[in-house]
């Protein structure tokens, strides 16, 4: 589906929004401690959003300390199995597809009409965008009702992390269908991982309201803002096992999986809008 007019409305309204302002506002609202407006905050949210607690380790809305900690929510141990076979490749996280395929020419499909460059993408480091030239990917929208921490696909090693900033456009279906290039404008953490089907790539990619995304090894990488790109090495120390915990999102958004040539198959029953649970089979090895 290409962009409407509505879309283009919605999204123009955007761009003269001081979206860090916002974000930084959004992050402090949501740690919040006061018993009674941060549980306020996390019951009209959950009952607008139909969030289904049932699958939460800890039920309770009043054990959590603020909505972050709410929203960042573990699950309950099995409440997602994981994609067991030797080639298979687990879905990072809940949600739903926005788009998914093969990488032509450097180009990642985002929308009807509007694409970006993998080389945008991972912030212009070539030789990190080189083994992605004309592979697979695929983008995975986050909505405010799903499970916001994102896991392994794959047993990786971590090489390298980038940060790269940028704006804060939200990424909801209308937005990304009229904001060209949004997933290569918008601030974003990528992780670039050796695993059994060669280099991966994990993008985590921030929106409006996103107040902060963060890895299980370095924490909270924004905020602080950062003014340039910034990348960060690592030689073997990070490893983690397929469906391990690797960062979750601090207020929800979009993960992008960046996979090299003749290196997986998605499942066919995935097309746009399709629903993804977090563990379940998403490709397989080649």
């Amino acid at each position: 589906m290409s962009a409407s007019l509505g879309d283009r409305i919605k999204a123009w309204l955007q761009y003269p929004l001081p979206h860090h302002l916002i974000s930084r506002g959004t992050h402090r609202l949501t740690r919040i401690r006061h018993t009674g407006l941060k549980h306020w905050f996390i019951t009209a949210f959950a009952g607008h959003f139909g969030v289904d607690m049932s699958e939460a380790a800890d039920p309770d809305f009043a054990s959590y300390v603020h909505f972050n900690a709410f929203f960042t929510r573990a699950l309950k141990p099995g409440a997602r199995p994981l994609a067991s076979g030797t080639r298979d490749v687990a879905c990072p996280v809940d949600g739903a597809v926005s788009q998914i395929g093969a990488i032509e020419a450097g180009r990642v499909i985002q929308a009807k009409g509007q694409s970006f460059t993998a080389l945008e993408l991972l912030g212009g480091d070539a030789k990190a965008a080189l083994p992605f030239e004309h592979g697979q990917f695929t983008t995975l929208y986050l909505s405010p009702r799903d499970y916001h921490r994102i896991h392994m696909p794959l047993d990786g090693t971590l090489t390298r992390m980038i940060h790269v900033p940028g704006r804060l456009f939200s990424v909801n279906p209308p937005t990304t269908r009229a904001v060209p290039r949004l997933f290569a404008r918008n601030e974003r953490v990528a992780c670039l991982f050796d695993t059994p089907a060669g280099p991966m790539a994990l993008v985590m990619v921030g929106a409006l309201n996103v107040a902060s995304i963060e890895t299980v090894w370095a924490g909270e990488v924004t905020p602080p803002q950062r003014p340039r790109v910034q990348a960060w090495d690592y030689k073997g120390e990070i490893q983690l096992a397929k469906g391990a915990e690797a960062g979750r999102f601090n207020m929800g958004s979009t993960v992008i999986l960046l996979f090299g040539k003749d290196r997986i198959r998605w499942e066919e029953s995935y097309q746009p809008a399709s629903p993804v649970r977090m563990g379940r089979k998403l490709a397989t090895l080649i």
